[in-house]
């Protein structure tokens, strides 16, 4: 079969445009894609990406991105990381697969010796590891619910922790992941974001709704995603923290999108000096591969075997992944991380003063930056003026462009992008 990827072109700048966009083989694949595929997928922009190399991916027509979106925050060692596709290559050849259910799969139990020496807990812990975020947000459900016998759990509003049953009821950032799935899982409250939701809880929900003896877990991103990249107040993590052990309910902390070294640290929950019950983490765990881990204190892991599980949980080759970008992030690339953020969010800010008709605002630690504009369309606008331009990024919420880039971004690669990002806004703004 002749293959549809053009080979690589050697010595090309970046961004390199060489077609309309999109391009005649993306629309000729666009077509094969919305014939077949679920039209569930909310696809940002017409793009047909084939090939990816660190914070540069190319196009089905050889179009050349610079990518500050990372595949939503995935790709955390760059696309194609030598170290990690060689780790990928290694462990393929030697087992594939061996479900971690029934057996003691070596490379499981490295993953999870790991995730214990770098998590953001005092202290043993045990680890869970599963396929995506969303299931890893499914296994603390289950785990606070049976280890405390306690049935009400507390997310936030603007909260995004997946699309599975119980994952969605946890979400509060869109009505639409919700929309016509009802009923969702009871026993799940929604607060506002930062201290306005203590106080909610403190004042209405546990006098009024719920006896606090009765929360099993509260569910917290320590700096909202989906939701608009919001950095919470400098006291929330804390005074979130002492409610919690006041009432005996277990802290979840959702670093789905926010951990792996993506803020300068390996958790975002660090910059509080905040220990939470249970971790989340997966996107950038594994590079691009599929793995997440709900990572536990070992005193909680009162579930007897079988009381969860998961086929392809904690796949050797996606765990081989894991270990080498790890070693990535450690060696070079969280240090690299807060570098280049303080570049970007230095460049970005004075958008707000520049583009006052449409910024609103600039906010982010290390490379989780959000630019809030005044409208859904304006910032839709600038995703799409972006893409032309030949950079790659994504919204969240209703009113953000994030920018998340890769964690191996050079100092050249990270001043292309804000030039390239600022020019966007400007066209933007220019047109009124």
């Amino acid at each position: 079969m002749t293959s549809l990827v053009q080979q690589p072109v050697p010595s090309r700048p970046v961004p390199d445009i060489v077609t309309e966009l999109p391009g005649p083989r993306a629309r000729a694949h666009i077509e094969i894609d919305e014939t077949y595929v679920t039209p569930s997928l909310p696809r940002a922009y017409r793009i047909v990406p084939v090939r990816g190399d660190g914070v540069v991916v190319e196009d089905i027509d050889g179009n050349r991105f610079l990518d500050f979106a990372a595949g939503i925050a995935v790709n955390s060692t760059g696309h194609s990381h030598p170290d990690v596709v060689a780790a990928i290559a290694e462990q393929a050849a030697t087992l594939l697969h061996c479900a971690s259910s029934d057996y003691y799969v070596p490379v499981y139990a490295e993953v999870a010796r790991e995730l214990d020496r770098i998590a953001p807990i005092s202290g043993p812990t045990r680890t869970f590891l599963a396929n995506s975020g969303a299931e890893a947000v499914e296994a603390a459900m289950k785990l606070a619910r049976y280890a405390t016998g306690r049935q009400n759990l507390v997310a936030f509003l603007g909260a995004f922790h997946g699309r599975t049953y119980g994952a969605m009821s946890l979400t509060g950032s869109k009505a639409k992941y919700h929309a016509h799935y009802a009923p969702l899982v009871p026993g799940i409250y929604h607060v506002p974001y930062g201290n306005a939701g203590i106080d909610e809880l403190e004042q209405r929900v546990f006098p009024r709704l719920a006896p606090a003896e009765e929360f099993a877990a509260i569910f917290v991103e320590p700096i909202q995603g989906e939701g608009g990249y919001v950095v919470p107040e400098p006291d929330f993590l804390p005074r979130l923290r002492r409610l919690c052990d006041k009432h005996g309910i277990l802290l979840v902390d959702d670093e789905i999108q926010s951990g792996m070294g993506r803020t300068g640290r390996w958790w975002a929950i660090q910059h509080w000096g905040v220990e939470p019950d249970i971790l989340l983490s997966a996107k950038g765990i594994a590079s691009g591969l599929p793995l997440s881990a709900m990572v536990a204190r070992s005193e909680l892991m009162t579930w007897p075997a079988g009381a969860h599980g998961s086929t392809f949980g904690g796949n050797p080759v996606s765990c081989a992944a894991a270990l080498a970008t790890i070693k990535l992030i450690e060696r070079e690339f969280m240090r690299n991380a807060e570098a280049r953020g303080n570049q970007l969010l230095s460049g970005l800010r004075p958008l707000v003063r520049r583009h006052e008709r449409i910024v609103r605002d600039v906010r982010g630690i290390g490379l989780m930056i959000g630019v809030e504009f005044d409208s859904s369309a304006t910032a839709n606008a600038v995703q799409e003026e972006c893409f032309q331009r030949g950079l790659l990024v994504l919204t969240a919420g209703e009113t953000v462009v994030r920018v998340s880039p890769a964690l191996n971004l050079t100092e050249d690669e990270a001043a292309t992008g804000l030039r390239i990002f600022s020019e966007a806004v400007a066209a933007i703004d220019a047109r009124g």
